[in-house]
């Protein structure tokens, strides 16, 4: 699939925030770190745009939206207090080193990192460890002790058939990608064999089901592109993490690719479908107060999403 001027432009223009140029340099057009414009990029990611706004918002201890002290704060309200801030800003590319990211992955750490504060202690849950865990190697702490008892507690929370669930069950279900997204971002060189056949089995689950296939028919918002993604899950998450892992080639991701690129508009351009929670089944509910987040407009064109599925079509070998 060629990518045209016009779309260039788009994503890289002065009008496009600077953690989508970055994205697109870097993961796209193959360009080094060192090379002027992604260095000019990534210098921007926390003082312009997107992440700057966030930043703002951060209140003097750390954290966001709330100014209570337990574990609870960090994580409540639904999707604006600190534990969904950092996984925004960490996708968006903030620099570990920036004094606000650092003070906030300090407060979030001291909270969570105990005996009891669920990061890969007794009561953790796979969707919250997954996504702080992928947060945290982000930025930088993959030699904490405590980011390493979470990624070996990921692998120890994989069912049989090679999947995960953050409910009580036997088996595995799509909905819950978070562990093999946070595997997704160690290098293959700090990956134990412990994380590596964890990695094997959690890729063969998802090849094998086609990304989609769980239950009587297909749930409909699993074929809607979304961002933030949270703890939920839709096609385009499914073959950024399964691209990350190194399956762009595998053949049972034809199928799925084939859709993703199906939704592209004339132009070129992805939609960013609609913002979470975007649930269809009656027996789910979000049980705490939540606020819907989103960096960009629900069912208009979208420079996020269009840069994350350029992403995967790269890896792909696709583009």
């Amino acid at each position: 699939m060629p990518l045209g001027r016009p779309l260039m432009r788009w994503l890289l223009g002065e009008g496009a925030d600077p953690s989508v140029r970055y994205r697109v340099l870097r993961d796209v057009l193959d360009r080094p770190d060192s090379d002027a414009r992604v260095a000019a990029a990534r210098a921007q990611i926390g003082r312009v745009g997107w992440a700057r706004a966030i930043l703002d918002q951060q209140l003097p201890a750390g954290q966001w939206d709330t100014p209570g002290t337990s574990p609870r704060d960090l994580y409540v309200p639904k999707y604006i207090a600190t534990n969904w801030r950092l996984l925004v800003l960490s996708d968006l590319g903030a620099p570990a080193d920036d004094r606000r990211v650092r003070r906030a992955v300090d407060l979030f750490l001291r909270r969570f990192g105990g005996p009891a504060g669920g990061l890969g202690t007794r009561g953790s849950e796979v969707c919250f460890t997954g996504n702080a865990a992928r947060m945290l190697a982000r930025f930088g702490r993959m030699d904490d002790r405590r980011v390493h008892r979470a990624f070996d507690w990921l692998v120890r929370a994989q069912k049989p058939d090679g999947g995960w669930h953050c409910f009580p069950s036997r088996v595995g279900t799509l909905d819950c990608w978070e562990a093999l997204a946070a595997f997704a971002v160690l290098p293959p060189a700090r990956r134990s064999p412990a994380v590596a056949r964890a990695v094997e089995r959690g890729a063969d689950f998802y090849l094998s089901r086609g990304l989609l296939r769980e239950g009587r028919g297909l749930y409909r918002p699993w074929l809607r592109l979304h961002y933030p993604v949270h703890y939920y899950y839709d096609l385009l998450v499914g073959l950024d993490t399964l691209t990350a892992l190194g399956y762009g080639d595998d053949r049972r991701l034809r199928a799925p690719l084939d859709r993703l690129v199906s939704m592209r508009r004339s132009d070129g351009i992805w939609t960013l479908d609609a913002h979470h929670p975007d649930c269809e089944d009656p027996n789910y509910s979000v049980r705490s107060p939540f606020y819907p987040f989103g960096l960009e407009p629900a069912g208009r064109p979208s420079r996020w999403i269009t840069a994350t599925v350029l992403r995967v079509l790269h890896r792909a070998r696709r583009l």
